[in-house]
């Protein structure tokens, strides 16, 4: 043991080289489980798109398979495969579609929350995940933690339901109409 005198050791052990372990103690051979980046959860795009469905839409021309639902503050986009870099490449691509607009990347790993703020295309930075959930609606928050899933919320638009020409017609359909509003 290190940085202790020997008359500090117990006595059937003050005769032992530092580096044996007792018989009890087991090495795995394969430590990489210990390094290995761990598979994300979850990972949820928060935007200010007033509605499930043209998110959904925007997500199809994207060729992003996501749930899209409404919430009180915008929809989101919960992606139905957040492994590897997936979660940040389709959250540039909604922010290059959405452009102007800032959007939030949400993701859990073990239990752990982290969070990215996207415009344009480009991570403008790392976010506390609670402040982003601070006044969020009660509904995400529960599904970032766990408390819910995507099932168990109403108004679920899958990108997948949406065929690239009926999306352009409809995004077609939403820009003509806010033009109008203005």
């Amino acid at each position: 043991m290190p940085d202790r005198p020997e008359s500090d050791l117990p006595a059937d052990r003050a005769q032992e080289p530092a580096d044996t372990l007792p018989d009890d103690v087991v090495v795995p051979d394969d430590l990489s489980g210990l390094t290995a980046p761990k598979e994300r959860e979850l990972a949820v795009l928060i935007t200010q798109v007033a509605e499930a469905e043209a998110l959904a839409a925007a997500c199809s021309l994207a060729d992003l398979d996501v749930d899209a639902l409404p919430t009180p503050v915008g929809a989101l986009a919960v992606l139905r495969d957040p492994s590897g870099e997936a979660p940040e490449r389709a959250a540039a691509a909604v922010s290059q579609l959405v452009s102007g607009v800032p959007l939030v990347l949400v993701t859990r790993t073990e239990g752990q929350l982290t969070a990215f703020r996207y415009q344009d295309g480009q991570a403008e930075g790392k976010l506390p995940p609670g402040l982003v959930l601070g006044g969020a609606p009660d509904a995400l928050e529960d599904l970032v933690t766990g408390q819910i899933t995507v099932a168990d919320l109403p108004g679920v638009v899958p990108s997948r339901s949406i065929g690239r020409f009926r999306a352009m017609r409809m995004l077609t359909a939403a820009a003509r109409k806010a033009r109008k509003n203005k």
